[in-house]
């Protein structure tokens, strides 16, 4: 398993006359020839600065499916004339690991280097992520691994202080494009589609490059005449699944960025994120939840009304299901970003907190206790506690902070929505406060 792949060739062995995969005729044969990913291959990016150096280290190359991880590590190996060896996290166990670095290390021993890409590394557990360590550290492997998941929650903080971290992105139209102009070329014909249906091929692989030179096999295997439309296309290709995890990375970008349409105040981007998840099979309860949520924390009392809407949504989405209840959570995203925000009651219970905390069991003044009990009276319990309704305005101004803490200030109301109203209620009893004093 370790050795699959030759490092002279950089291919699996096969027959010589085995048809091979478009995806596979294509891969590069020198890291100038990758498409994509010039945020991290370009001459001033990370791996293009490595290489002019000579001080290639080890990495972690992060990114979606089909965005030339494996291609670029086994590239590298070439590049800087180390053996490659690629595994699989998935597969492969300690006693397969055992076999590679004893390999690695009578290659070191006989002076050669060994690159070992470990393919989805963060399916490995912790005691085999530290088993690479100390192999690490002696020059015996330079470790390339590559991940869907972010590194941050998936690799030993060990693992990821003897890395560097790549962050290879998604496909874009434009890289796509280049890709399939490149699959005519190695096919020797066009793709019989008409300009839009080119552009629907393109938008189907979501930003894969594999998955895109999968298509590109299947509809130039079709025997048809002239040129296919986009209805056409779609008749004999499925879209491909959306990629979306509801336990990983996906789930929490998408969130994010749901949320943060809200706060922005943009309807149709929330509403396209909030479509994105529940297009990933997302459960649109949990849907709900964070809608309440974004009412309660970044709308508060500019829209006291927000949260109910909130829940009438969830509670009329458990009466009807899916899909019609989904139209009650979507109302609910748009009368959301369209609410006045205000997060100051959130601020104001934080500082509350953190008082709190920090003042500890200091005891309320002993004019706003009660007294039931003689001895509570004898010890001043409500002594010139004034009734406030007894006040001419309704408002007495008395203290209600423990006698040795200074008045804290923690609700700021802003100037937008219903929190304007409440800025001249609580300006106003300011000002009586000062009267008072």
């Amino acid at each position: 398993m370790a050795d699959l792949f030759d490092s002279s060739t950089d291919r699996p062995d096969r027959g010589h006359d085995a048809p091979r995969p478009l995806a596979d005729r294509l891969r590069p044969q020198s890291l100038s020839d990758v498409i994509g990913q010039e945020q991290v291959l370009g001459p001033e990016a990370p791996l293009g600065t490595m290489l002019a150096a000579g001080s290639l280290g080890s990495l972690i190359l992060w990114g979606p499916p089909g965005v030339g991880k494996t291609t670029i590590a086994r590239l590298l190996a070439r590049e800087t004339d180390l053996h490659f060896v690629q595994i699989s996290a998935i597969f492969s166990g300690v006693p397969e690991l055992r076999k590679v670095f004893e390999a690695a290390k009578h290659r070191r021993a006989n002076g050669q280097g060994t690159l070992l890409f470990v393919d989805e590394i963060h399916r490995f557990n912790k005691a085999q992520q530290d088993g690479f360590l100390p192999y690490m550290e002696d020059g015996t492997i330079l470790l390339v691994g590559a991940t869907t998941e972010n590194p941050s929650f998936e690799l030993n903080a060990a693992v990821l202080s003897r890395s560097q971290v790549l962050v290879l992105t998604r496909l874009s139209l434009a890289d796509l494009e280049r890709l399939v102009q490149r699959a005519e070329q190695e096919l020797g014909k066009a793709l019989p589609l008409t300009g839009e249906a080119r552009e629907a091929l393109l938008e189907m692989a979501d930003g894969d490059g594999r998955a895109l030179l999968n298509l590109v096999e299947q509809v130039t295997a079709w025997k048809i005449e002239g040129k296919l439309d986009v209805e056409g296309l779609s008749s004999r290709l499925m879209k491909r699944a959306v990629v979306y995890d509801k336990s990983g990375d996906e789930h929490y970008n998408l969130i994010s960025a749901l949320h943060k349409s809200v706060r922005g105040s943009d309807p149709d981007a929330a509403l396209y994120w909030f479509a994105r998840m529940l297009n990933g099979g997302e459960d649109p309860r949990f849907l709900a939840r964070r809608l309440t949520r974004m009412a309660v924390e970044d709308i508060g009392l500019g829209d006291p009304q927000a949260h109910r809407v909130c829940l009438d949504a969830w509670e009329t989405y458990e009466r009807l299901g899916s899909p019609e209840g989904e139209l009650a959570l979507s109302q609910a995203v748009i009368y959301l970003a369209l609410a006045p925000k205000s997060n100051a009651n959130y601020v104001a219970f934080k500082a509350a907190m953190a008082a709190a905390k920090k003042t500890g069991s200091a005891p309320p003044p002993k004019h706003i206790l009660n007294a039931p009990t003689r001895l509570m009276e004898e010890q001043g319990y409500g002594d010139g506690y004034a009734y406030d309704h007894d006040a001419p305005d309704g408002f007495s101004g008395q203290n209600y902070f423990p006698d040795d803490m200074k008045r804290g200030v923690y609700y700021v109301p802003v100037e937008r929505g219903f929190e304007r109203e409440l800025k001249k209620r609580t300006d106003y009893f300011a000002k009586l406060r000062r009267k008072r004093l």
